[in-house]
């Protein structure tokens, strides 16, 4: 028997409450499987499996929990020890006779064709079982295109507008299908309490250290604008991909500022985890993680930016997008100022920053001429890298942008 325990979303978070369980006692579970909803200060979030086994025990619903505090009892399955090969010449050992065969317990019809089994089954984005709640679409009868076969927000999309295609059979309303429970939204106040106490112990504990660079972001904007010409709005790259990869691929070349400072000691993150820093409607703050970042090309890359903020401000975010980001990035975008400076999210041991791309004044070839530019800047941990690689950082990220095709 193995303990699932309340996820630490986040230095911010203390407790959380289930406010919704997708599973019951007896379901069997793997690792990825949203089992769970959590309430916490940022909202509702889908809080995903790392066990394999059968669900035990559950804890209730609408109640407090601290971080670490058990969810359920998970079953796992043991592997039977082989017995050893007797010596040569040993006497075998006696069989024990077999056990008479159990007879097989009766599995309640309601259960087994549950629509909480039925959904574990089906590998489905928590964007994609949204839509189809709201369109009132069954996301077991989808066909899916997304990795393994799961039904993404494209083929919930797809299907409604067959469905809208099709005739009316009189008498029968397609809309009439139960509707997902509300998930809860987030208190904006409580919200900034708890970024309040990260930020602040953030400022007690950490030893800051700040630099800035001033980068030409002439070619990328080129060859942004040539690469969008051809192609519809959907599919589209923002400024801000290109950011968030060259970003990715510095930071693989510099990977001292992508991990963590815990126990007096900084550890190496598992991989690019970039969390993107997200203003939500109604006020705060949520940097949900892209995980490695540094591998997925640009259309990839863009899909995942938006269907990250997409969920993170109508609910659906994974526990894994918001327990291991290993760096954090955040882009003003071009309402913003033309410069931001942040404040490190522990135990992470840094976060770029990149302002609104302006056009200044600049020397090119001896002339004096108007060029696209960002200020791109670094907040860091003294405890783990010192301004020499904090300037190796930027200086990456400023020639990788040089050569926006090569991203």
């Amino acid at each position: 028997m193995t303990d699932f325990t309340m996820p630490a979303l986040g230095a911010d978070m203390e407790t959380g409450k289930v406010v919704q369980w997708n599973v019951r006692p007896g379901d069997h579970v793997k690792p990825g499987d949203v089992v769970a909803v959590v309430e916490t200060h940022k909202g509702a979030i889908d809080v995903e499996c790392f066990l394999e086994g059968v669900i035990d025990d559950l804890a209730p619903l609408d109640q407090a929990l601290a971080v670490g505090a058990v969810l359920a009892h998970v079953r796992t399955a043991e592997v039977p020890v082989r017995p050893a090969a007797p010596r040569a010449g040993a006497p075998l050992p006696a069989q024990a006779p077999a056990p008479a065969e159990a007879a097989p317990v009766p599995t309640p019809a309601s259960h087994a064709a549950s629509p909480v089994s039925a959904s574990l089954r089906v590998r489905v984005s928590p964007a994609a079982r949204r839509r189809a709640g709201e369109m009132g679409l069954d996301v077991d009868t989808l066909q899916g295109t997304g990795p393994e076969g799961a039904v993404t927000l494209v083929d919930v999309e797809h299907a409604a507008s067959l469905a809208a295609m099709r005739p009316k059979v009189p008498g029968h309303d397609a809309s009439a299908a139960a509707p997902r429970p509300a998930r809860g939204g987030f208190d904006p106040a409580q919200m900034r309490q708890a970024i309040a106490a990260a930020m602040g112990r953030s400022k007690r504990e950490i030893p800051h250290y700040y630099l800035s660079e001033t980068v030409d972001f002439a070619a990328a904007s080129a060859w942004l604008e040539a690469y969008n010409a051809s192609r519809d709005p959907v599919d589209r790259l923002l400024p801000a991909v290109l950011m968030l990869k060259a970003s990715a691929l510095a930071l693989a070349q510099v990977p001292q500022l992508n991990g963590f400072f815990e126990n007096g000691a900084w550890r190496a993150g598992s991989g690019i985890h970039v969390g993107w820093a997200i203003a939500l409607r109604g006020g705060g703050l949520v940097a949900p993680a892209i995980h490695h970042a540094d591998r997925l090309p640009l259309p990839a890359l863009m899909m995942a930016l938006r269907d990250l903020v997409q969920r993170a401000r109508t609910g659906g975010l994974r526990s894994s997008e918001l327990s291991d980001p290993t760096v954090t990035v955040t882009s003003l975008g071009d309402r913003g100022a033309e410069s931001v400076y942040g404040v490190i999210y522990p135990p992470q041991v840094a976060i770029v920053g990149f302002g609104r791309v302006v056009e200044r004044p600049a020397v090119v070839q001896g002339q004096v001429v108007a060029r696209a530019q960002v200020t791109v800047t670094l907040a860091a941990d003294h405890r783990a890298s010192d301004g020499h690689l904090g300037g190796q950082l930027l200086a990456t990220i400023q020639r990788v942008l040089q050569s926006p095709a090569t991203l």
